[in-house]
């Protein structure tokens, strides 16, 4: 099957959504799909608004045209609902491609704490932004029944995985500093409340890991924390095994990529219960949930580093790829079935 992919979301980023799809590319072509990729690097860009780092694809609907067409895919996924992945929706309803679409981030939730523009407004667009697709694939079950509480029609579940190869218990020293050692990794920005952690009063030492708009403020207000910039797979796995608990603050993710990462290094997890850490950890006794952050990080101490190994397993990426692919298939067969329905009822 010929597939393409639109993601406003790629290298030199590094985040989970990334992750996710270059793991997911790698695993289709390895079991003999033909995949293409279409990305921001591929045209003309300009800086995201409070995300320089981050570019965004200008006026790429034509150039985009010319790729589909010499393509001619079978399925188009859109990964994003940025510049691309909008020109990506026009492209594929204008050419009759099967379109399928994924919910990554709760884009809303951030761009309401980072603009301050109403959920409603940005629900409003990205109902009618994925109301196009065959199929829209979300990580987890909570966003799924969010998602459909706020009118998304066909929605499918598409879960992750973590690469055993790499993420796996290191033996390493424990970071440097006062034990017990206290681990973020993420984006350092206002939308994953990484000042919820930092501000807690817990004994030992806070390490981060990752850049973003708010590091240097976080690094003059907490001169306390230790810090490192964006590492490779290979060190974070190290890093992961390094700490005694990995504390994940955000309530606004819907997954939470390195939540896996950490236990598969057996790294204890400490979060809120909401969305992500509700579906990744649950009540299993590899992580503890707590509106209490404090309370959920001190009682992670005492987790067994097995207990978040063992839990890490069911998450691959082979089995999240098998889930993906089965939608799209099932996307083109519909669309096939629809066309042949039509064809039958024109004579």
């Amino acid at each position: 099957m010929r597939i393409l992919i639109a993601t406003d979301a790629w290298s030199p980023q590094v985040n989970g959504v990334v992750r996710t799809l270059k793991a997911t590319v790698e695993r289709l072509r390895d079991a003999g799909e033909e995949v293409e990729v279409v990305e921001p690097g591929q045209f003309r860009t300009m800086p995201c608004p409070t995300y320089p780092e981050i570019r965004l694809s200008w006026r790429p609907y034509r150039a985009l045209l010319q790729r589909v067409n010499a393509f001619s895919p079978d399925v188009l996924h859109v990964a994003t609902e940025g510049p691309l992945g909008l020109a990506a929706r026009r492209v594929a309803r204008r050419v009759g491609v099967p379109l399928t679409t994924a919910y990554h981030t709760r884009f809303p939730e951030y761009v309401k704490a980072r603009f301050g523009i109403p959920l409603a407004w940005t629900y409003g667009y990205l109902r009618w932004f994925h109301g196009a697709a065959r199929v829209t694939l979300v990580p987890t079950p909570v966003v799924r029944a969010d998602l459909a509480a706020r009118g998304f029609a066909r929605l499918a579940l598409w879960s992750r995985g973590v690469d055993g190869g790499i993420f796996h218990p290191r033996s390493v020293p424990r970071l440097e500093g006062t034990p017990p050692i206290f681990l973020y990794v993420g984006r350092v920005a206002v939308e994953k409340n990484i000042d919820a952690f930092l501000r807690l009063d817990l004994p030992g030492t806070k390490w981060v890991v990752g850049e973003g708009p708010d590091l240097e403020r976080i690094r003059r207000e907490y001169p306390e924390v230790r810090f490192l910039g964006v590492l490779t797979q290979d060190r974070l796995a190290e890093v992961y095994s390094g700490a005694d608990v990995f504390v994940f603050p955000s309530r606004t993710d819907t997954f939470g990529l390195v939540l896996i990462e950490a236990l598969a290094c057996g790294c204890p997890v400490a979060a809120y219960p909401v969305t992500g850490p509700l579906d990744v950890i649950g009540d299993a006794p590899a992580g503890a949930l707590d509106e209490d952050l404090r309370s959920a990080c001190l009682a992670a101490l005492r987790i067994p580093r097995h207990n978040a190994v063992t839990h890490a397993r069911q998450y691959t990426w082979e089995r999240a790829t098998t889930q993906f692919l089965q939608y799209l298939r099932q996307a083109a067969a519909e669309v096939s079935t629809d066309d042949a329905r039509a064809a039958a009822s024109r004579h």
